[in-house]
Protein backbone atom coordinates (compact mmCIF):
# COMPACT_ATOMS: atom_id res chain seq x y z
CA UNK A 1 0.00 0.00 0.00
CA UNK A 2 2.80 2.41 0.90
CA UNK A 3 4.54 1.63 -2.40
CA UNK A 4 1.37 2.49 -4.36
CA UNK A 5 0.99 5.78 -2.48
CA UNK A 6 4.65 6.54 -3.14
CA UNK A 7 4.25 5.86 -6.86
CA UNK A 8 1.17 8.07 -7.04
CA UNK A 9 2.95 10.92 -5.27
CA UNK A 10 5.97 10.50 -7.55
CA UNK A 11 3.75 10.67 -10.64
CA UNK A 12 2.04 13.79 -9.33
CA UNK A 13 5.43 15.37 -8.68
CA UNK A 14 6.63 14.49 -12.18
CA UNK A 15 3.48 16.01 -13.68
CA UNK A 16 3.98 19.21 -11.71
CA UNK A 17 7.66 19.45 -12.64
CA UNK A 18 6.81 18.82 -16.29
CA UNK A 19 4.08 21.46 -16.19
CA UNK A 20 6.41 24.04 -14.66
CA UNK A 21 9.17 23.21 -17.17
CA UNK A 22 6.79 23.47 -20.13
CA UNK A 23 5.38 26.76 -18.81
CA UNK A 24 8.85 28.28 -18.38
CA UNK A 25 9.96 27.02 -21.78
CA UNK A 26 6.80 28.40 -23.39
CA UNK A 27 7.28 31.77 -21.75
CA UNK A 28 10.91 31.91 -22.87
CA UNK A 29 9.99 30.99 -26.45
CA UNK A 30 7.24 33.63 -26.47
CA UNK A 31 9.57 36.34 -25.17
CA UNK A 32 12.30 35.30 -27.58
CA UNK A 33 9.81 35.56 -30.45
CA UNK A 34 8.81 39.05 -29.35
CA UNK A 35 12.42 40.14 -28.95
CA UNK A 36 13.77 38.69 -32.17
CA UNK A 37 10.65 38.54 -34.31
CA UNK A 38 9.77 40.77 -37.25
CA UNK A 39 8.01 43.49 -35.23
CA UNK A 40 10.39 46.26 -34.21
CA UNK A 41 7.56 48.04 -32.39
CA UNK A 42 6.79 44.98 -30.23
CA UNK A 43 10.49 44.56 -29.42
CA UNK A 44 10.91 48.20 -28.41
CA UNK A 45 7.75 48.20 -26.30
CA UNK A 46 8.79 45.03 -24.47
CA UNK A 47 12.23 46.37 -23.55
CA UNK A 48 10.97 49.83 -22.58
CA UNK A 49 8.26 48.27 -20.42
CA UNK A 50 10.56 45.79 -18.67
CA UNK A 51 13.10 48.50 -17.85
CA UNK A 52 10.43 50.36 -15.87
CA UNK A 53 9.65 47.45 -13.57
CA UNK A 54 11.39 47.07 -10.25
CA UNK A 55 11.84 43.30 -10.29
CA UNK A 56 12.00 42.23 -13.95
CA UNK A 57 14.59 44.53 -15.50
CA UNK A 58 17.03 41.62 -15.80
CA UNK A 59 14.87 40.07 -18.55
CA UNK A 60 16.02 42.70 -21.03
CA UNK A 61 19.64 41.60 -20.63
CA UNK A 62 18.64 37.99 -21.33
CA UNK A 63 17.81 38.84 -24.91
CA UNK A 64 19.78 41.99 -25.71
CA UNK A 65 23.24 43.43 -25.26
CA UNK A 66 23.77 46.72 -23.48
CA UNK A 67 24.33 48.44 -26.83
CA UNK A 68 21.05 47.06 -28.19
CA UNK A 69 19.16 48.18 -25.09
CA UNK A 70 20.56 51.70 -25.41
CA UNK A 71 19.54 51.80 -29.08
CA UNK A 72 15.98 50.75 -28.18
CA UNK A 73 15.61 53.29 -25.37
CA UNK A 74 17.05 55.91 -27.69
CA UNK A 75 14.17 55.28 -30.09
CA UNK A 76 11.61 55.55 -27.29
CA UNK A 77 12.66 58.30 -24.95
CA UNK A 78 12.00 61.84 -23.85
CA UNK A 79 13.60 65.22 -24.12
CA UNK A 80 14.20 67.27 -21.01
CA UNK A 81 11.40 69.67 -20.08
CA UNK A 82 13.21 72.64 -18.57
CA UNK A 83 10.29 75.04 -18.08
CA UNK A 84 9.09 75.90 -14.59
CA UNK A 85 5.39 76.09 -13.83
CA UNK A 86 3.96 79.55 -14.43
CA UNK A 87 1.37 79.80 -11.66
CA UNK A 88 -0.27 82.82 -13.35
CA UNK A 89 -1.70 80.48 -16.00
CA UNK A 90 -4.03 78.95 -13.42
CA UNK A 91 -6.97 81.24 -12.60
CA UNK A 92 -9.43 79.97 -10.02
CA UNK A 93 -13.01 81.07 -10.70
CA UNK A 94 -14.89 83.07 -8.13
CA UNK A 95 -18.45 81.96 -8.74
CA UNK A 96 -19.76 84.98 -6.86
CA UNK A 97 -18.10 87.57 -9.09
CA UNK A 98 -16.70 85.94 -12.25
CA UNK A 99 -18.73 86.09 -15.44
CA UNK A 100 -18.53 84.34 -18.78
CA UNK A 101 -18.29 86.20 -22.16
CA UNK A 102 -22.07 86.73 -22.13
CA UNK A 103 -21.90 88.47 -18.78
CA UNK A 104 -23.55 85.58 -16.95
CA UNK A 105 -22.26 83.98 -13.76
CA UNK A 106 -20.66 80.67 -14.78
CA UNK A 107 -22.40 77.52 -13.65
CA UNK A 108 -19.82 75.46 -11.85
CA UNK A 109 -20.33 73.26 -8.84
CA UNK A 110 -17.09 73.67 -6.90
CA UNK A 111 -18.01 70.68 -4.74
CA UNK A 112 -18.36 68.35 -7.71
CA UNK A 113 -16.20 65.27 -8.25
CA UNK A 114 -16.58 63.51 -11.59
CA UNK A 115 -15.15 60.15 -12.65
CA UNK A 116 -14.95 59.23 -16.34
CA UNK A 117 -13.87 55.97 -18.01
CA UNK A 118 -11.21 55.93 -20.71
CA UNK A 119 -10.38 53.02 -23.02
CA UNK A 120 -7.05 53.11 -24.86
CA UNK A 121 -5.23 50.80 -27.24
CA UNK A 122 -3.50 48.89 -24.46
CA UNK A 123 -5.09 50.12 -21.24
CA UNK A 124 -8.27 50.95 -19.38
CA UNK A 125 -8.31 54.04 -17.18
CA UNK A 126 -10.41 56.33 -15.02
CA UNK A 127 -10.12 60.08 -14.73
CA UNK A 128 -11.25 61.78 -11.52
CA UNK A 129 -11.97 65.50 -11.91
CA UNK A 130 -12.01 67.56 -8.70
CA UNK A 131 -13.37 71.04 -9.39
CA UNK A 132 -12.00 72.61 -6.20
CA UNK A 133 -8.20 72.15 -5.92
CA UNK A 134 -8.18 73.26 -2.28
CA UNK A 135 -9.71 69.87 -1.44
CA UNK A 136 -6.64 67.93 -2.63
CA UNK A 137 -4.34 67.30 0.32
CA UNK A 138 -1.60 64.94 1.42
CA UNK A 139 -2.64 61.69 3.06
CA UNK A 140 0.17 59.85 4.83
CA UNK A 141 1.20 57.46 7.59
CA UNK A 142 3.43 60.11 9.19
CA UNK A 143 5.25 59.80 11.60
CA UNK A 144 7.40 57.30 9.72
CA UNK A 145 8.74 54.14 11.29
CA UNK A 146 12.36 53.08 11.45
CA UNK A 147 13.28 51.86 7.97
CA UNK A 148 14.19 48.39 9.22
CA UNK A 149 10.74 48.13 10.78
CA UNK A 150 8.83 49.74 7.94
CA UNK A 151 5.89 47.36 7.98
CA UNK A 152 3.26 49.96 8.73
CA UNK A 153 2.36 51.29 5.30
CA UNK A 154 -1.35 51.50 4.63
CA UNK A 155 -3.60 50.67 1.71
CA UNK A 156 -5.09 53.57 -0.21
CA UNK A 157 -8.45 52.78 1.37
CA UNK A 158 -6.95 53.14 4.84
CA UNK A 159 -5.14 56.37 3.97
CA UNK A 160 -8.33 57.88 2.58
CA UNK A 161 -10.58 56.78 5.42
CA UNK A 162 -8.11 57.49 8.23
CA UNK A 163 -7.59 61.00 6.88
CA UNK A 164 -11.30 61.68 6.63
CA UNK A 165 -11.15 61.99 2.83
CA UNK A 166 -13.79 61.04 0.27
CA UNK A 167 -11.34 59.97 -2.44
CA UNK A 168 -7.67 59.54 -3.28
CA UNK A 169 -4.94 58.23 -5.55
CA UNK A 170 -1.53 56.81 -4.68
CA UNK A 171 1.26 59.32 -4.27
CA UNK A 172 5.04 59.50 -4.30
CA UNK A 173 8.01 57.16 -4.42
CA UNK A 174 8.82 54.94 -1.46
CA UNK A 175 11.11 52.14 -0.32
CA UNK A 176 9.48 49.06 -1.78
CA UNK A 177 11.50 46.29 -0.16
CA UNK A 178 8.95 43.69 0.94
CA UNK A 179 6.17 45.93 -0.38
CA UNK A 180 5.40 47.21 3.11
CA UNK A 181 5.32 50.88 2.13
CA UNK A 182 6.42 52.22 5.47
CA UNK A 183 8.98 54.81 4.33
CA UNK A 184 8.83 57.44 1.56
CA UNK A 185 11.67 58.65 -0.64
CA UNK A 186 12.63 62.15 -1.72
CA UNK A 187 10.31 64.77 -0.31
CA UNK A 188 6.99 64.83 1.54
CA UNK A 189 5.20 68.03 2.60
CA UNK A 190 1.95 68.10 4.55
CA UNK A 191 -0.01 71.23 5.46
CA UNK A 192 3.08 73.38 4.86
CA UNK A 193 5.35 71.23 7.05
CA UNK A 194 8.21 69.18 5.64
CA UNK A 195 7.65 65.62 6.83
CA UNK A 196 10.49 63.95 4.90
CA UNK A 197 13.46 65.58 3.21
CA UNK A 198 16.10 63.38 1.58
CA UNK A 199 16.36 64.48 -2.08
CA UNK A 200 18.08 62.14 -4.54
CA UNK A 201 19.28 62.41 -8.13
CA UNK A 202 16.34 62.89 -10.47
CA UNK A 203 13.76 63.80 -7.81
CA UNK A 204 10.91 66.10 -8.82
CA UNK A 205 8.51 67.70 -6.35
CA UNK A 206 4.82 67.38 -7.25
CA UNK A 207 2.33 69.24 -5.08
CA UNK A 208 0.15 72.25 -4.38
CA UNK A 209 1.06 75.68 -3.10
CA UNK A 210 -0.98 77.84 -0.72
CA UNK A 211 -2.88 79.24 -3.73
CA UNK A 212 -3.91 75.68 -4.68
CA UNK A 213 -1.83 75.67 -7.87
CA UNK A 214 -0.12 72.44 -8.89
CA UNK A 215 3.66 72.95 -8.80
CA UNK A 216 6.04 70.55 -10.57
CA UNK A 217 9.64 71.42 -9.72
CA UNK A 218 12.95 69.55 -9.96
CA UNK A 219 14.82 69.16 -6.67
CA UNK A 220 17.49 66.91 -8.15
CA UNK A 221 20.96 67.67 -6.81
CA UNK A 222 19.66 69.92 -4.04
CA UNK A 223 20.66 69.60 -0.43
CA UNK A 224 17.96 69.16 2.19
CA UNK A 225 18.58 72.76 3.25
CA UNK A 226 18.04 74.09 -0.28
CA UNK A 227 14.86 72.04 -0.60
CA UNK A 228 13.59 73.52 2.64
CA UNK A 229 14.25 77.01 1.31
CA UNK A 230 12.47 76.19 -1.97
CA UNK A 231 9.40 74.79 -0.21
CA UNK A 232 9.16 77.98 1.83
CA UNK A 233 9.81 80.26 -1.16
CA UNK A 234 7.12 78.57 -3.29
CA UNK A 235 4.65 78.31 -0.43
CA UNK A 236 4.18 74.57 -0.86
CA UNK A 237 1.41 73.17 1.34
CA UNK A 238 1.22 69.50 0.24
CA UNK A 239 3.65 67.57 -1.95
CA UNK A 240 5.38 64.27 -2.74
CA UNK A 241 8.17 63.41 -5.16
CA UNK A 242 9.00 60.98 -7.93
CA UNK A 243 12.05 60.48 -10.11
CA UNK A 244 12.62 61.83 -13.59
CA UNK A 245 15.60 59.78 -14.77
CA UNK A 246 16.46 58.48 -18.23
CA UNK A 247 19.84 56.81 -17.87
CA UNK A 248 19.58 54.62 -20.95
CA UNK A 249 18.94 51.34 -19.14
CA UNK A 250 16.18 52.66 -16.90
CA UNK A 251 13.38 55.13 -17.44
CA UNK A 252 11.33 57.01 -14.85
CA UNK A 253 9.60 60.24 -15.76
CA UNK A 254 7.57 62.98 -14.11
CA UNK A 255 7.03 66.07 -16.25
CA UNK A 256 4.41 65.49 -18.95
CA UNK A 257 2.97 68.95 -19.63
CA UNK A 258 4.29 72.26 -18.33
CA UNK A 259 2.52 75.57 -19.06
CA UNK A 260 0.46 73.86 -21.74
CA UNK A 261 3.49 72.52 -23.60
CA UNK A 262 3.84 68.73 -23.81
CA UNK A 263 7.18 67.09 -23.30
CA UNK A 264 9.02 66.14 -26.47
CA UNK A 265 9.15 62.38 -26.95
CA UNK A 266 10.42 59.89 -29.50
CA UNK A 267 8.39 56.79 -30.28
CA UNK A 268 6.13 55.95 -27.36
CA UNK A 269 8.35 57.90 -24.96
CA UNK A 270 8.30 54.99 -22.53
CA UNK A 271 7.11 51.45 -22.01
CA UNK A 272 3.52 50.46 -21.28
CA UNK A 273 2.68 50.11 -17.59
CA UNK A 274 0.01 50.98 -15.03
CA UNK A 275 0.21 54.73 -14.40
CA UNK A 276 -0.95 57.40 -11.99
CA UNK A 277 -0.97 61.02 -13.16
CA UNK A 278 -2.03 64.30 -11.56
CA UNK A 279 -2.70 67.48 -13.52
CA UNK A 280 -4.52 70.80 -13.41
CA UNK A 281 -6.67 72.73 -15.86
CA UNK A 282 -6.50 76.49 -16.37
CA UNK A 283 -9.60 76.91 -14.18
CA UNK A 284 -7.88 75.11 -11.31
CA UNK A 285 -9.74 71.80 -11.52
CA UNK A 286 -7.50 68.86 -10.61
CA UNK A 287 -7.21 65.88 -12.95
CA UNK A 288 -6.37 62.49 -11.42
CA UNK A 289 -5.72 59.67 -13.87
CA UNK A 290 -5.08 55.98 -13.09
CA UNK A 291 -4.60 53.26 -15.72
CA UNK A 292 -4.32 49.48 -15.54
CA UNK A 293 -1.67 47.27 -17.19
CA UNK A 294 0.74 44.34 -16.76
CA UNK A 295 -1.86 41.86 -17.89
CA UNK A 296 -4.78 43.26 -15.90
CA UNK A 297 -7.87 42.86 -18.10
CA UNK A 298 -5.51 41.73 -20.85
CA UNK A 299 -3.86 45.15 -21.04
CA UNK A 300 -0.16 46.10 -21.15
CA UNK A 301 -0.66 49.59 -19.77
CA UNK A 302 -0.19 53.19 -20.88
CA UNK A 303 2.87 54.83 -22.40
CA UNK A 304 4.09 58.40 -21.88
CA UNK A 305 2.56 59.27 -25.26
CA UNK A 306 -0.80 57.94 -24.05
CA UNK A 307 -0.65 59.97 -20.84
CA UNK A 308 0.23 63.21 -22.60
CA UNK A 309 -2.58 62.73 -25.12
CA UNK A 310 -5.17 62.06 -22.41
CA UNK A 311 -4.13 64.99 -20.24
CA UNK A 312 -4.18 67.30 -23.26
CA UNK A 313 -7.68 66.09 -24.15
CA UNK A 314 -8.80 67.01 -20.64
CA UNK A 315 -7.27 70.47 -20.83
CA UNK A 316 -4.29 70.04 -18.51
CA UNK A 317 -2.02 73.07 -18.33
CA UNK A 318 0.39 71.13 -16.11
CA UNK A 319 0.62 67.38 -15.56
CA UNK A 320 3.00 65.01 -13.79
CA UNK A 321 3.48 61.27 -13.64
CA UNK A 322 3.40 59.88 -10.08
CA UNK A 323 4.51 56.51 -8.77
CA UNK A 324 2.91 53.85 -10.96
CA UNK A 325 3.20 50.14 -11.64
CA UNK A 326 1.69 47.99 -8.93
CA UNK A 327 1.12 51.07 -6.76
CA UNK A 328 -1.39 52.64 -9.15
CA UNK A 329 -4.83 52.85 -7.53
CA UNK A 330 -7.87 55.09 -7.13
CA UNK A 331 -10.43 55.10 -4.33
CA UNK A 332 -13.73 56.97 -4.12
CA UNK A 333 -16.68 57.04 -1.75
CA UNK A 334 -16.07 53.72 -0.02
CA UNK A 335 -14.86 51.63 -2.98
CA UNK A 336 -11.89 51.15 -5.28
CA UNK A 337 -12.32 52.55 -8.77
CA UNK A 338 -8.91 51.18 -9.83
CA UNK A 339 -6.84 48.63 -7.91
CA UNK A 340 -3.34 47.23 -7.96
CA UNK A 341 -2.49 44.90 -10.83
CA UNK A 342 -1.03 42.17 -8.61
CA UNK A 343 -3.15 39.13 -7.80
CA UNK A 344 -2.74 39.46 -4.03
CA UNK A 345 -3.95 43.06 -4.09
CA UNK A 346 -6.54 42.60 -6.84
CA UNK A 347 -9.27 44.08 -4.64
CA UNK A 348 -7.09 46.52 -2.74
CA UNK A 349 -3.85 48.44 -3.15
CA UNK A 350 -0.26 47.95 -2.11
CA UNK A 351 0.72 49.40 1.22
CA UNK A 352 1.75 53.02 0.75
CA UNK A 353 3.27 55.82 2.85
CA UNK A 354 1.63 58.69 0.92
CA UNK A 355 -1.32 59.54 -1.27
CA UNK A 356 -3.24 62.54 -2.54
CA UNK A 357 -6.61 62.64 -0.79
CA UNK A 358 -9.73 64.67 -1.57
CA UNK A 359 -11.47 66.26 1.40
CA UNK A 360 -15.11 65.55 2.14
CA UNK A 361 -17.71 68.25 1.68
CA UNK A 362 -21.15 68.64 3.17
CA UNK A 363 -23.02 65.33 3.40
CA UNK A 364 -20.45 63.27 1.48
Amino acid sequence: MKKKVGKILLRILLVLVTFVAVTIAGAYITLNTICHGPSLAARDLFVSTILETGQMQFLASWFFSEEEILAITGRNGMGEHTQEVNTDLIVMPDIDTDTDPDGQTPERDMDAITIEEISGRSFYAKMMIVNDPSRVKLASIYPWSDFNKSKNGKTLEQLVNDGGFIAGINGGEYYSEGNWGGMPKGLVVGDGEILYNAPEYGDVMIGFNQDNVLVIRSISGMTAGKVEELVKELGIRDAVSFKDVDSGDSNHFVKLIINGEPREISGNGSGANPRTVIGQRADGAVLMLVTDGRGANGHLGATAADLIAIMQDYGAVNAANLDGGSSSSMYYNGAYEMTSVTFYYATSSWRLPTAFGVEKRGEE
